[in-house]
């Protein structure tokens, strides 16, 4: 994450996560996103009660819009969408980032992937199964499909961390 500057979280469900990173990263201002009202609302009362003065109003914000209501940003942080939301969304979301992002700025995607090198653990197994019997268009990605887009869209991975409950944080940077 950048020092400083403006953190664009996109998909940010209640605010929980928002809520942690504007605690974790105080040099950052945190502009929370979402696609649904109801998360919008939850952010808002998250932000109230923590009254962090660098956790910014949610805005409303869906990965497939035409127009960000953000036109720049030193960081884009996506937690959680990309199983849950159809491939479009995930091809939006690095088209859209590489439009506000600079040169170097970093894309940060957490949640699980799939990999060659690596068993995908019975949980994630049964977890992308439950996501697609549900939406046919959801699913765990593979870091390779991910790798291909995000050079398609002028971004390249610089880091991979592993993280509890066999999820993953992706970094990749504007180039």
């Amino acid at each position: 994450m950048p020092k400083s500057g403006l953190v664009l979280e996109v998909a940010s469900g209640t605010g929980e996560h928002a809520v942690f990173m504007a605690r974790r990263f105080p040099g950052l201002q945190w502009r929370p996103t979402d696609q649904d009202a109801s998360a919008l609302r939850s952010i808002a009362a998250w932000a109230e009660e923590e009254g962090l003065a660098n956790l910014l109003p949610p805005l409303m914000l869906d990965a497939e819009m035409e127009d960000w209501p953000v036109a720049q940003a030193d960081a884009v942080v996506c937690i959680n969408m990309v199983h849950i939301s159809p491939w479009e969304a995930t091809r939006s979301l690095f088209a859209k980032a590489g439009g506000i992002l600079e040169k170097s700025a970093p894309l940060v995607l957490y949640g699980p992937y799939l990999e060659d090198r690596n068993k995908t653990a019975p949980s994630n197994a049964a977890f992308d199964e439950s996501l697609r019997s549900r939406n046919s268009l959801w699913g765990l990605r593979h870091i390779r499909d991910m790798d291909e887009l995000a050079q398609r869209s002028a971004f390249i991975r610089t880091a991979r961390y592993e993280m509890p409950a066999n999820n993953l944080v992706l970094v990749y940077r504007r180039k």
